[in-house]
């Protein structure tokens, strides 16, 4: 695995920690647990970093230098690809290890994954999580770096496959960048649902000090503009005068981060500081007892590649509301466990909530059958899938031979794309 800007052992909500580091961390858990040997490598971002650890059996994470030890741009990260695939290497020398596969997470890495198919002469797999042609369609101002969309297409014509999370994704995929249909494999991410299920809710809100009869509206996830979160807030604003409610945003960069001081400047302005709780960067462990406390997750995102909070809070049993971005319009049933609205608008969102409020409580509708809704949306099932991929990529899919992969995280290098 490659993953060089977002470490699996990361901190969740933080700016290059979400899920694209749950997926890879996930993913490489089962693959291990189907009898492969994954390393994943990712840029040493933090001096005190433990150069080599191993989260699951046959797991290794593996954080290479590339650049000074601290979180960097992206751009600025592209001129330390080669010093990480340098490092990558001699890893592997020293190791004496030969890998069969690479699979690259995020355009810089795939950079890596292309150097390493081409030296080690082995299948790269390629996930892309997001799409700068895409984000520039929605982004305004904020455009995607001209280098990004460049290396995506190279890297979309020149990988032996790519993994989609989405139809949608897969459509996107065909429709800019060209890529043949054929190269695609959708296959979905995952919830862990020994820890994601349904709980009891006044509990929960006992554990987190919800007190109180308000509607719980919840929102898990970083505060980037792109989020929309700005939305969420003048939709609950619309709402206030008719119902009792309490906003609890989970995530953000801390108090002092920009984005979390715009969206407190955005409450005052509201004069919401009453309704609204900034929670902070939450666990999985925690996020859990969050998804069980509320009354409804409302994604209000321009754009998400496929957004796993959704899977989360279905699985605790939670309706959703929000548009068509993501896994979104493949799990989502109207009225059955949230609803989809047309567009992120104050207006939509609150249309939104105020359906899925109503029809709270009516018969049959219980958290356990909306936890259902998702069952086949399962980890091992996702790794099953990859794996078999894998299988068939590396001409091995009639054989029970063990894989070794090497996986490694975004790393910014300069050079030409090879």
């Amino acid at each position: 695995m490659v993953s060089m800007h977002s470490s699996p052992m990361g901190e969740l909500g933080t700016r290059d920690t979400g899920g694209m580091s749950v997926y890879v961390g996930e993913v490489s858990r089962r693959l291990a647990e189907n009898g492969c040997a994954v390393d994943i490598f990712t840029r040493l971002q933090h001096s005190k970093s433990v150069e080599m650890m191993e989260p699951f059996p046959n797991v290794r994470v593996i954080h290479l230098a590339a650049g000074p030890p601290a979180p960097l741009p992206h751009l600025v990260l592209y001129h330390h690809l080669p010093k990480f695939f340098e490092n990558l290497e001699a890893f592997r020398t020293t190791q004496g290890i030969h890998y069969d596969l690479v699979h690259s997470h995020y355009y810089l890495s795939g950079q890596i994954g292309q150097w390493a198919r081409k030296r080690w002469l082995v299948p790269h797999v390629s996930m892309f999580h997001t799409l700068g042609l895409l984000k520039n369609r929605i982004a305004g101002s904020e455009k995607e770096p001209e280098l990004r969309v460049t290396l995506e297409r190279y890297l979309a014509a020149k990988c032996d496959c790519i993994l989609a999370g989405t139809a949608r994704e897969k459509r996107h995929l065909i429709d800019l960048y060209g890529v043949l249909p054929q190269k695609i494999q959708v296959v979905p991410c995952g919830v862990d649902r020994d820890r994601f299920h349904p709980g009891d809710k006044g509990e929960a809100r006992a554990r987190l000090g919800l007190n109180g009869t308000a509607r719980v509206i919840l929102y898990v996830g970083r505060f980037d503009p792109i989020k929309g979160v700005d939305r969420l807030l003048e939709a609950a604003h619309r709402l206030r005068p008719h119902l009792n409610l309490r906003v609890v945003l989970v995530g953000g960069g801390g108090d002092r981060a920009p984005e979390d001081e715009a969206l407190r400047s955005k409450c005052r302005k509201l004069s919401m500081e009453d309704c609204v709780s900034f929670a902070g960067r939450k666990n999985h462990d925690e996020l859990a007892d969050y998804y069980r406390a509320a009354d409804v997750l409302v994604l209000p995102s321009h754009y998400e590649s496929f957004g796993l909070v959704v899977l989360e809070a279905l699985a605790c049993g939670l309706p959703v509301v929000a548009m068509r971005v993501g896994v979104v319009e493949d799990v989502i049933r109207n009225g059955l466990n949230g609803w989809i609205v047309e567009d992120n608008s104050a207006e939509s969102l609150a249309e939104g909530m105020r359906r899925v409020f109503e029809g709270q409580g009516a018969p049959g509708k219980t958290v356990d059958m909306i936890g259902a809704t998702v069952e086949d949306y399962d980890w091992r099932v996702v790794a099953d899938a990859i794996h078999d991929r894998y299988q068939l990529l590396t001409g091995r899919a009639d054989a029970h031979d063990n894989l070794r992969l090497a996986g490694c995280h975004c790393v910014s290098g300069q050079g030409a794309l090879s």
